[in-house]
């Protein structure tokens, strides 16, 4: 007779944050880590206000986040329509030009916390930075 694993229930969709950076602006590592971290700290106050049940079931998953690449601000203001057609929090973010860029360069969108399932439709398709 053959063994037969019971029955599993398929795990729930786990959280994320995405912030999808622009690749073409040739930012250092330390700019491109400022950047990201504006857009999480910015979604996850709206996420808090917005959405608390899925910012605190995020927080208690351990916040997870991944940084993904786009070529060109048109591709990134692509996702951006995609993240607002289906109603999620995001943040894009706008360099003030202190450093390495022009002031009032869009640099990233932060999308999320969501769930994983949500936002991998709109940025699946995208490879790590």
């Amino acid at each position: 007779m053959a063994f037969r694993a019971p029955f599993q229930k398929a795990p729930a969709d786990e959280t994320k944050m995405v912030i999808v950076m622009r690749s073409d602006l040739k930012m250092s590592k330390g700019k491109i880590a400022a950047q990201a971290s504006h857009a999480a700290v910015n979604c996850a106050f709206a996420a808090k206000k917005k959405d608390p049940k899925t910012f605190d079931k995020w927080m208690n998953e351990g916040q997870r986040k991944v940084v993904l690449k786009v070529d060109s601000e048109a591709k990134l203001f692509e996702i951006k329509a995609a993240v607002d057609a289906n109603g999620l929090v995001n943040s894009i973010i706008t360099d003030a030009g202190r450093t390495e860029i022009a002031p009032g360069t869009v640099t990233c969108i932060g999308i999320g916390p969501t769930g994983e399932s949500v936002v991998d439709k709109i940025t699946g398709d995208l490879s790590m930075l």
